[in-house]
């Protein structure tokens, strides 16, 4: 029986749109607390009392608390089921609730951003592990579109938000409104997403399964009856045979490191460079994170369906947009010039992480999507990380247009990378 076959036999019965559905709402719900979130910085920073170094080192725990969350939320998706999409998003909901209700002092900060992140990364791996068994289940691009929907989420809830805080409104019962809108999104995923869960097997429930033959463990038994072969070996053979399946999605995660590296060294640092280097007004400079959202959001939404006919074209075409617009950006001679530079590059990345995770996923068997998403996902937010952090380090010795002709070269290095490593993770055993 052939690999799409057996496939094919787990995929369950589609009631309509309703596959789609539960990714969309699952990820616009995420696209509207990162869109608040970044509204509302100012206010929480007034709020917990603390200045601009000490609130950038308090967002550093919010890597610091995604990462481990991302790593090991791929095994809960896989054990109890895409349900824990909406479950983990409502958690984020409460996260946002708890950091603006409790934020009063650098501790009591840091606190909170330790458990934003740990839900957000948890929530990250979900939605992507929900929108891939959707995509797999439709065979059409989802995780583009839903991606889409989160740039729509956060251009629309960062301007809500900002004219709500704007109006007075505080900013604890602003979150209580994104809280609401979060938990009507989270509902519509759960009741949705049932149409995508793998049947149970065998009595087991939800969409458990078993571990694959070679990675059980033998009791020892007399001999005769299983016991000739020592259980060091067989777990050295199931070790290495976990390691052989992983590895190229470790591989894709690393070069999806470098398409979000990328993409968030022009989300932080964009606007910052047109009122370095060109001294732009405020509105000018704030219409950067605003522009770059907005492109990646319609890049997303009208080349979804070209991100799975043609993977290969769009890593390639991508990485060469998302190069030429950092380098038309580090060579710009004014500031609209540079705005063109980031409209460039949000369409070069726009569709670059969840091009590579769509075709990672093509290679896993459904009831392994979330373990797959986690190792892809947990490794890629590495470069969401550093890439901010190496255009500063950069920035530093060779000032902001080097800094950017850095990040260009970051993108000659995924042109020449992602084709041949999305291939390999697509047709490995």
């Amino acid at each position: 029986m052939s690999r799409d076959t057996a496939s094919s036999e787990l995929r369950p019965p589609l009631v309509g749109a309703r596959a789609a559905y539960a990714a969309f709402a699952a990820f616009a719900g995420f696209g509207i607390f990162w869109g608040a979130w970044g509204a509302a910085l100012p206010a929480l920073r007034t709020q917990a009392g603390v200045n601009d170094g000490q609130l950038g080192t308090a967002l550093l725990f919010i890597g610091l608390g995604a990462l481990p969350s991302m790593a090991f939320t791929g095994r809960a998706v896989d054990r109890f089921g895409l349900r824990v999409a909406a479950w983990l998003l409502s958690a984020l909901a409460g996260a946002g609730l708890l950091i603006t209700a409790g934020a009063h002092g650098l501790r009591t900060l840091i606190i909170g951003m330790l458990v934003v992140g740990a839900a957000s990364g948890a929530a990250d791996v979900a939605i992507n592990a929900l929108a891939g068994r959707a995509e797999h289940a439709t065979a059409k691009p989802l995780l583009t579109r839903s991606h889409g929907l989160f740039s729509v989420g956060v251009v629309v809830a960062s301007l809500s938000t900002g004219a709500l805080l704007g109006a007075g409104l505080p900013l604890l019962a602003a979150f209580v409104v994104v809280a609401a809108l979060m938990l009507a999104l989270a509902a519509a995923a759960l009741l949705t997403s049932t149409s995508l869960e793998i049947p149970a097997h065998d009595g087991d429930a939800g969409c458990r399964v078993d571990a694959p033959e070679s990675d059980r463990e033998v009791p020892e038994g007399p001999a005769g009856f299983g016991a000739a072969t020592p259980r060091g070996p067989l777990r050295l053979k199931g070790l290495l045979r976990r390691i052989n399946r992983i590895s190229p999605l470790i591989v894709v995660g690393l070069v999806a490191a470098l398409a979000y590296a990328i993409e968030n060294a022009h989300q932080s640092w964009g606007a910052v460079m047109l009122t370095d280097v060109f001294s732009a007004s405020p509105q000018l400079a704030a219409a950067a994170p605003a522009t770059f959202a907005a492109t990646a959001a319609l890049a997303r939404l009208s080349l979804a369906r070209f991100s799975r006919s043609h993977p290969t074209a769009m890593l390639v075409s991508g990485g060469v947009l998302a190069t030429a617009g950092s380098a038309v950006l580090a060579a710009a001679p004014s500031g609209p010039v540079a705005l063109a530079g980031l409209v460039l590059a949000a369409l070069g990345t726009a569709t670059l992480f969840p091009t590579l995770l769509s075709r990672s996923l093509r290679g896993t068997d459904p009831a392994q999507h979330g373990r797959a998403t986690s190792t892809v996902a947990a490794t890629a937010y590495l470069g969401f990380l550093l890439g901010p952090a190496y255009v500063g380090l950069l920035a530093e010795t060779s000032g902001l247009r080097g800094a950017m002709f850095g990040v260009a070269a970051l993108g000659s290095v995924f042109i020449l990378t992602a084709a041949p490593t999305s291939a390999r993770a697509t047709n490995r055993s």
